[in-house]
């Protein structure tokens, strides 16, 4: 089953359900989603879908820092939800020592040497861990793994 057939199904069970909070979420989600294929005139396929999850995850995480600092609890509760919820459609987690071992090898592949090649670890890794893997704290491992 696509993903977008995933999530479709998911948004009529949680209808029959009642669940307002998911139910809100899935709609936000493909809301976006259609937005993309209206704007590029495209089909979006799994790999694309798991780019705008990605991308709203990351939306609702700085909503959270900043509803938290603004002392806005009941706002970033609703943020956490809606998390949960965009999580189950993105592949398996890597874990730490994958992202290591797949770091260490992109180094090695590219003749990394110092900052200046950053940009061409994060290339070759970024389409493997899309979605995988959160992109910052990836990008945060290299630079230590480069630096030292």
């Amino acid at each position: 089953m696509s993903l977008k057939t995933r999530i479709f199904d998911d948004m009529k069970s949680a209808m029959k359900a009642r669940e307002t909070e998911r139910l809100s979420a899935i709609r936000l989600l493909m809301a976006a989603m259609k937005q993309k294929e209206v704007d590029e005139r495209i089909e979006l396929d799994d790999a694309a879908i798991t780019a705008i999850v990605d991308k709203m995850l990351k939306q609702r995480r700085d909503s959270i820092s900043q509803y938290e600092a603004a002392q806005r609890q009941e706002l970033a509760d609703k943020e956490k939800a809606e998390i949960l919820v965009l999580q189950a459609y993105l592949p398996q987690q890597l874990t730490d020592a994958e992202i290591d071992t797949m770091i260490e090898g992109a180094i090695i592949s590219t003749g990394a040497a110092g900052m200046q090649d950053m940009g061409k670890v994060m290339g070759l890794l970024k389409p493997h861990m899309a979605g995988r893997a959160d992109m910052g704290a990836v990008s945060a491992r290299i630079k230590a793994k480069l630096a030292g």
